[in-house]
Protein backbone atom coordinates (compact mmCIF):
# COMPACT_ATOMS: atom_id res chain seq x y z
CA UNK A 1 0.00 0.00 0.00
CA UNK A 2 1.26 3.38 -0.69
CA UNK A 3 2.01 5.83 2.07
CA UNK A 4 -0.75 8.42 0.82
CA UNK A 5 -3.29 5.40 1.32
CA UNK A 6 -2.01 4.89 4.71
CA UNK A 7 -4.92 7.18 6.91
CA UNK A 8 -5.83 5.68 9.65
CA UNK A 9 -4.69 6.13 13.42
CA UNK A 10 -4.25 3.11 15.64
CA UNK A 11 -4.17 3.04 19.45
CA UNK A 12 -3.63 0.15 21.89
CA UNK A 13 -2.70 0.10 25.58
CA UNK A 14 -1.42 -1.90 28.43
CA UNK A 15 -0.08 -5.14 26.98
CA UNK A 16 1.65 -5.77 30.76
CA UNK A 17 4.13 -8.11 28.80
CA UNK A 18 5.69 -10.42 31.50
CA UNK A 19 2.43 -10.64 33.71
CA UNK A 20 1.41 -12.86 35.12
CA UNK A 21 3.70 -15.32 33.60
CA UNK A 22 6.19 -16.01 31.65
CA UNK A 23 4.31 -18.85 28.94
CA UNK A 24 0.67 -16.63 28.80
CA UNK A 25 2.87 -13.02 28.20
CA UNK A 26 4.45 -14.77 25.93
CA UNK A 27 1.14 -15.78 23.78
CA UNK A 28 -0.20 -12.45 24.76
CA UNK A 29 3.08 -10.22 23.10
CA UNK A 30 2.40 -12.67 20.22
CA UNK A 31 -1.00 -11.60 19.55
CA UNK A 32 0.58 -8.13 20.00
CA UNK A 33 2.49 -8.52 17.18
CA UNK A 34 0.27 -9.95 15.12
CA UNK A 35 -2.16 -6.76 15.36
CA UNK A 36 0.80 -4.86 14.86
CA UNK A 37 1.39 -6.85 11.31
CA UNK A 38 -2.50 -6.38 10.18
CA UNK A 39 -2.16 -2.23 11.56
CA UNK A 40 0.78 -1.69 9.85
CA UNK A 41 -0.77 -2.41 6.06
CA UNK A 42 -2.94 1.06 6.67
CA UNK A 43 -1.60 2.91 9.27
CA UNK A 44 -0.34 6.55 9.30
CA UNK A 45 0.62 6.58 12.88
CA UNK A 46 0.27 4.11 15.82
CA UNK A 47 0.39 5.27 19.54
CA UNK A 48 1.21 2.71 22.12
CA UNK A 49 -0.39 4.29 25.51
CA UNK A 50 1.79 3.22 28.27
CA UNK A 51 2.29 0.29 30.79
CA UNK A 52 3.50 -2.30 27.75
CA UNK A 53 5.54 -3.32 29.96
CA UNK A 54 4.53 -4.98 33.45
CA UNK A 55 7.78 -3.79 34.50
CA UNK A 56 10.85 -2.01 32.88
CA UNK A 57 13.99 -0.58 34.47
CA UNK A 58 16.98 0.21 31.86
CA UNK A 59 20.43 0.24 33.90
CA UNK A 60 23.17 2.05 32.00
CA UNK A 61 24.26 -1.60 29.84
CA UNK A 62 21.67 -3.94 30.99
CA UNK A 63 18.08 -4.53 29.84
CA UNK A 64 15.06 -7.14 31.18
CA UNK A 65 15.19 -9.95 29.55
CA UNK A 66 12.27 -10.93 26.64
CA UNK A 67 10.12 -9.03 24.26
CA UNK A 68 12.46 -9.58 21.49
CA UNK A 69 9.42 -10.07 19.49
CA UNK A 70 7.36 -6.82 19.93
CA UNK A 71 10.65 -4.92 20.04
CA UNK A 72 11.54 -6.37 16.40
CA UNK A 73 8.23 -5.37 15.07
CA UNK A 74 8.44 -2.45 16.36
CA UNK A 75 11.96 -1.30 14.89
CA UNK A 76 10.24 -2.91 11.66
CA UNK A 77 7.34 -0.17 11.84
CA UNK A 78 9.05 3.03 12.02
CA UNK A 79 12.04 1.37 9.73
CA UNK A 80 8.90 1.37 7.38
CA UNK A 81 8.67 5.25 7.76
CA UNK A 82 5.52 4.72 10.04
CA UNK A 83 5.76 7.03 13.09
CA UNK A 84 4.97 4.76 16.35
CA UNK A 85 4.21 7.30 20.04
CA UNK A 86 5.51 5.51 23.12
CA UNK A 87 3.83 7.18 26.11
CA UNK A 88 5.46 6.25 29.31
CA UNK A 89 2.95 4.16 32.16
CA UNK A 90 2.84 3.88 35.41
CA UNK A 91 4.06 0.34 35.15
CA UNK A 92 7.07 0.91 33.17
CA UNK A 93 8.23 4.48 34.03
CA UNK A 94 11.34 4.25 34.13
CA UNK A 95 12.23 3.78 30.42
CA UNK A 96 14.86 6.05 29.10
CA UNK A 97 17.17 6.17 26.02
CA UNK A 98 16.96 2.23 24.77
CA UNK A 99 13.68 2.36 23.71
CA UNK A 100 13.66 5.37 22.09
CA UNK A 101 17.31 5.26 20.63
CA UNK A 102 16.58 1.08 19.39
CA UNK A 103 13.26 1.64 17.61
CA UNK A 104 13.54 4.95 16.71
CA UNK A 105 10.15 5.89 18.62
CA UNK A 106 8.88 9.47 20.06
CA UNK A 107 8.80 8.81 23.89
CA UNK A 108 6.36 10.55 26.13
CA UNK A 109 6.05 10.91 29.46
CA UNK A 110 3.04 13.47 29.55
CA UNK A 111 -0.52 13.49 27.52
CA UNK A 112 -0.47 15.79 24.12
CA UNK A 113 -2.28 17.22 21.63
CA UNK A 114 -2.31 16.52 17.82
CA UNK A 115 -4.49 17.08 15.35
CA UNK A 116 -5.79 14.15 12.56
CA UNK A 117 -8.27 15.55 10.09
CA UNK A 118 -9.46 18.47 11.34
CA UNK A 119 -10.23 16.78 14.53
CA UNK A 120 -8.61 17.40 17.71
CA UNK A 121 -7.51 15.01 20.27
CA UNK A 122 -5.49 14.72 23.70
CA UNK A 123 -3.58 11.66 24.39
CA UNK A 124 -1.89 9.99 27.27
CA UNK A 125 -1.37 6.81 29.60
CA UNK A 126 -4.40 8.22 32.32
CA UNK A 127 -2.30 7.31 35.96
CA UNK A 128 -2.16 10.08 38.28
CA UNK A 129 -4.80 12.26 36.46
CA UNK A 130 -7.97 13.73 37.59
CA UNK A 131 -8.90 14.21 41.24
CA UNK A 132 -8.22 11.95 44.55
CA UNK A 133 -5.31 8.88 44.52
CA UNK A 134 -2.94 11.11 46.13
CA UNK A 135 -0.94 8.72 47.31
CA UNK A 136 -0.39 7.07 44.44
CA UNK A 137 0.15 11.21 42.81
CA UNK A 138 3.14 11.59 45.80
CA UNK A 139 4.57 7.94 44.69
CA UNK A 140 4.32 9.03 41.14
CA UNK A 141 6.63 12.32 41.62
CA UNK A 142 9.00 9.89 43.90
CA UNK A 143 9.74 7.41 41.34
CA UNK A 144 9.94 9.88 38.83
CA UNK A 145 12.78 11.78 40.91
CA UNK A 146 16.70 11.23 39.35
CA UNK A 147 17.14 10.41 42.83
CA UNK A 148 15.23 7.94 43.34
CA UNK A 149 16.33 6.64 39.50
CA UNK A 150 19.79 6.57 40.73
CA UNK A 151 19.54 4.32 43.69
CA UNK A 152 17.67 1.67 41.98
CA UNK A 153 19.83 1.45 39.45
CA UNK A 154 22.27 0.43 42.53
CA UNK A 155 20.68 -2.53 42.86
CA UNK A 156 21.66 -5.99 40.88
CA UNK A 157 19.48 -6.66 38.25
CA UNK A 158 18.64 -9.87 39.59
CA UNK A 159 17.23 -8.56 43.23
CA UNK A 160 16.06 -5.24 41.73
CA UNK A 161 13.79 -6.49 38.96
CA UNK A 162 12.42 -9.27 41.04
CA UNK A 163 11.76 -6.73 43.79
CA UNK A 164 9.91 -4.39 41.62
CA UNK A 165 7.94 -7.29 39.78
CA UNK A 166 6.59 -8.29 43.15
CA UNK A 167 5.22 -5.20 44.25
CA UNK A 168 3.71 -4.27 40.21
CA UNK A 169 2.00 -7.70 41.07
CA UNK A 170 0.64 -6.53 44.43
CA UNK A 171 -0.42 -3.27 42.51
CA UNK A 172 -1.74 -5.21 39.88
CA UNK A 173 -4.08 -7.47 42.63
CA UNK A 174 -5.54 -4.44 44.88
CA UNK A 175 -7.03 -3.04 41.58
CA UNK A 176 -7.95 -6.30 39.64
CA UNK A 177 -11.93 -6.12 41.12
CA UNK A 178 -12.10 -2.20 40.24
CA UNK A 179 -10.99 -2.52 36.73
CA UNK A 180 -13.84 -4.70 36.11
CA UNK A 181 -16.39 -2.45 37.00
CA UNK A 182 -17.58 0.39 35.57
CA UNK A 183 -18.00 3.11 37.57
CA UNK A 184 -20.50 5.68 35.92
CA UNK A 185 -19.79 8.97 34.64
CA UNK A 186 -19.81 11.01 38.09
CA UNK A 187 -17.32 8.42 39.35
CA UNK A 188 -14.37 7.60 36.64
CA UNK A 189 -11.73 10.29 37.69
CA UNK A 190 -10.19 10.06 34.01
CA UNK A 191 -13.74 10.92 32.77
CA UNK A 192 -13.76 13.66 35.45
CA UNK A 193 -10.83 15.28 34.25
CA UNK A 194 -11.22 15.34 30.20
CA UNK A 195 -14.49 17.16 31.28
CA UNK A 196 -12.95 20.03 33.27
CA UNK A 197 -10.46 20.18 30.75
CA UNK A 198 -13.13 20.41 28.05
CA UNK A 199 -13.92 23.22 29.52
CA UNK A 200 -11.10 25.07 29.15
CA UNK A 201 -10.23 23.55 25.87
CA UNK A 202 -12.86 21.65 24.20
CA UNK A 203 -11.57 18.74 22.24
CA UNK A 204 -13.33 16.38 20.03
CA UNK A 205 -11.65 12.53 21.46
CA UNK A 206 -9.37 12.46 24.96
CA UNK A 207 -7.76 8.72 24.34
CA UNK A 208 -6.36 7.19 27.89
CA UNK A 209 -5.43 3.60 28.85
CA UNK A 210 -4.59 2.58 32.15
CA UNK A 211 -8.06 2.17 33.14
CA UNK A 212 -8.08 -1.39 31.55
CA UNK A 213 -11.63 -0.98 30.84
CA UNK A 214 -13.07 -0.12 27.79
CA UNK A 215 -15.38 2.49 27.41
CA UNK A 216 -16.88 5.54 25.79
CA UNK A 217 -18.37 8.45 27.47
CA UNK A 218 -19.97 11.29 26.14
CA UNK A 219 -18.51 15.24 27.72
CA UNK A 220 -21.21 17.46 28.27
CA UNK A 221 -19.62 19.74 25.57
CA UNK A 222 -19.70 17.24 22.75
CA UNK A 223 -16.30 15.59 23.12
CA UNK A 224 -15.76 12.12 23.72
CA UNK A 225 -13.48 10.03 26.07
CA UNK A 226 -12.66 6.84 25.40
CA UNK A 227 -10.48 4.20 27.27
CA UNK A 228 -8.67 2.02 25.11
CA UNK A 229 -8.85 -0.68 27.71
CA UNK A 230 -6.29 -3.82 27.90
CA UNK A 231 -4.60 -6.66 26.13
CA UNK A 232 -4.75 -8.95 29.16
CA UNK A 233 -8.81 -9.22 29.59
CA UNK A 234 -10.27 -7.95 26.50
CA UNK A 235 -7.28 -7.18 23.15
CA UNK A 236 -9.04 -3.57 22.86
CA UNK A 237 -7.71 -1.06 20.25
CA UNK A 238 -8.82 2.51 18.97
CA UNK A 239 -8.72 3.08 15.30
CA UNK A 240 -9.29 6.55 13.80
CA UNK A 241 -10.18 6.66 9.89
CA UNK A 242 -10.61 10.48 9.29
CA UNK A 243 -14.28 10.54 9.88
CA UNK A 244 -15.05 8.65 12.98
CA UNK A 245 -12.92 7.08 15.84
CA UNK A 246 -14.10 3.35 17.01
CA UNK A 247 -12.70 1.07 19.91
CA UNK A 248 -12.56 -2.11 18.77
CA UNK A 249 -11.68 -6.06 19.88
CA UNK A 250 -8.96 -7.54 18.45
CA UNK A 251 -9.70 -10.79 16.64
CA UNK A 252 -13.09 -10.86 15.35
CA UNK A 253 -12.71 -7.13 15.35
CA UNK A 254 -16.59 -5.85 16.79
CA UNK A 255 -16.79 -2.64 17.07
CA UNK A 256 -17.43 -2.09 20.48
CA UNK A 257 -17.95 1.76 20.74
CA UNK A 258 -18.04 4.66 18.02
CA UNK A 259 -18.72 8.12 18.26
CA UNK A 260 -21.31 7.44 15.80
Amino acid sequence: MEASERNKIYFASDFHLGAPDKASSFEREKKVVAWLDEVKVDAKEIFILGDVFDFWFEYKTVVPRGYVRLLGKIAEITDSGIPVHWFIGNHDMWIFDYIPDELNVQLHHDPIRREFAGKTFYIGHGDGLGPGDYGYKFIKKVFRAGWSKWLFARLHPNFGIGLANFFSKSSRAANQEVDKKFLGKEGEWLAIYCEELDKVQPTDYYIFGHRHLPMKIELDNGGYYFNIGDWINHFTYGVFDGQSFELKGYGTNPTIYSNT
